[in-house]
């Protein structure tokens, strides 16, 4: 009996909402991939991003173009050719792992060659925002371990410094989603520096990110927007420290987990993040976090409805899924 695919785009309130150069949003639109084979069922999340030409709609006529395919015997080895990398293959590459573990009965992580995940502790994010607005919400959660905070605009400086004053004793990441200009990057990080910043994300453009080979660099600059599958490492030496490993821009676990390989051997620090998306997505990630420096995998935290049996947060301390929501 052949794979049966189900797609579909499901929604989910966000807390407030979220912030960050490139907009706000109250809620967010994920495409959900459904894999059903002889009674057992797996299941992946996507997070279709128009920063990389992506729509909810896009995405569902993507993944439903393999349908055939799947009738053919498509596996998830297969699908590593078939489709792109990006939140398509990203749903259906994690749903093949979900299926197959179902199938099983065997964990995902045990099925990778994984050392079995444990509670790890999360970076917590504070949207951009007015400086005072900013300070009070890093207060409010100046009890975390790490806070990252949203940059990009006029007055970041002032948005560092009042989330340090909310936050004196976190660790601060910093992340600029592209909104800075090599000047400004240099007239910050040496304030960034002194401020106690761990780590600054995507400082300028991808298209432009050239111009940080041979700059100093008094905070650790990382990869995002940069750093999409195995093929974008090669460039990333001498302009990144670290690398942001996302399941939507690899393309899925099966890829998310040859990049971390591959840059932890090349020595690169590792982060890994996410989309904002649910518990269902956060799954998968958290396989990656073994060993790395920085953990981003909050979204089910800024949201105010997650998924049925989700992922357990005490804090900023998150859990490991259970099999009944991935895995």
């Amino acid at each position: 009996m052949a794979v049966q695919l189900s797609v579909a785009e499901e929604r989910f309130p966000v807390a407030g909402a979220f912030t960050i150069s490139r907009g706000s949003r109250t809620e967010i639109r994920v495409v959900t991939a459904t894999l059903s084979d002889q009674g057992f069922v797996g299941r992946g999340e996507c997070v279709p991003y128009p920063r990389y030409g992506e729509t909810a709609e896009s995405v569902i006529d993507l993944v439903r173009s393999v349908a055939i395919d799947l009738k053919n015997g498509l596996d998830r080895v297969a699908l590593q050719d078939r489709l792109p990398p990006g939140a398509a293959r990203n749903a259906l590459d994690c749903a093949f792992w979900d299926l197959e573990a179902k199938r099983t009965g065997t964990p995902v992580w045990r099925l990778a060659g994984l050392a079995e995940p444990r509670p790890a502790a999360t970076a917590y994010t504070i949207s951009l925002g007015a400086p005072e607005a900013m300070r009070e919400k890093a207060a409010e959660n100046a009890d975390r371990p790490l806070l990252k905070i949203k940059l990009g605009a006029d007055g970041d400086l002032q948005r560092v410094r009042a989330a340090r004053a909310g936050a004196p004793n976190a660790r601060l990441i910093v992340d600029a989603n592209e909104g800075w200009t090599l000047a400004q990057y240099q007239a910050l990080a040496p304030e960034l520096a002194r401020l106690g910043v761990a780590l600054v994300e995507q400082p300028l453009p991808a298209a432009d990110d050239c111009a940080l080979a041979g700059v100093e660099r008094p905070v650790p600059v990382c990869a995002d927007e940069s750093c999409h599958g195995l093929d974008s490492l090669p460039k990333l030496a001498r302009k990144y420290d670290a690398v942001n490993i996302k399941l939507d821009k690899t393309g899925g676990l099966t890829e998310a987990l040859r990049l971390k390989r591959q840059a932890e051997a090349e020595g690169f620090r590792i982060m890994v993040g996410c989309m904002l998306g649910t518990s269902l997505a956060m799954a998968p990630a958290f396989l990656l976090t073994e060993g790395v420096d920085f953990i981003d995998l909050d979204g089910p935290l800024l949201l105010a409805k997650d998924r049925e049996a989700p992922i357990r947060y005490a804090g900023s301390l998150m859990f490991p899924a259970s099999a009944a929501l991935w895995g």
